[in-house]
């Protein structure tokens, strides 16, 4: 399966943005998919995952701001993100595998393009 993700933009603190992962090439439904970000300088970081049931996942800093969802009809898997903080800052990246719901990037057999999202004061 190849995915994209897009959505990225420029945005002020505190303001909302939804990212997209576009999923082809296979059936989406056959994957959890995982969203996971890498800021300058730093390693990649676990955002959150979705189960092939629907159900999700999310680090300890998005709790409550961040939610996934997903769309196996339109191969489909979407991050809200809101109350957008500087720390948030970095490039998006959706993932899927196989396997179970997993926040190590390792466990995650495709990967699509990143999408920058940038946070602004």
């Amino acid at each position: 399966v190849q995915l994209q993700a897009s959505g990225g933009g420029l945005v002020q603190a505190g303001g909302s943005l939804s990212l997209s992962c576009a999923a082809s090439g296979g059936f989406l439904s056959d994957y959890t998919v995982g969203w996971f970000r890498q800021a300058p300088g730093k390693e990649r970081e676990f955002v959150a995952t979705i189960s092939r049931s629907g159900n999700s996942y999310r680090y300890g800093s998005v709790k409550g701001r961040f939610a996934v969802s997903r769309d196996n009809v339109k191969k489909m898997v979407y991050l809200q993100m809101n109350s957008l903080s500087l720390e948030d800052t970095a490039v998006y990246y959706c993932t899927a595998t196989y396997g179970g719901s997993s926040g190590l990037a390792n466990d995650y057999e495709h990967w699509g393009q990143g999408t920058q999202v940038t946070v602004s004061s």
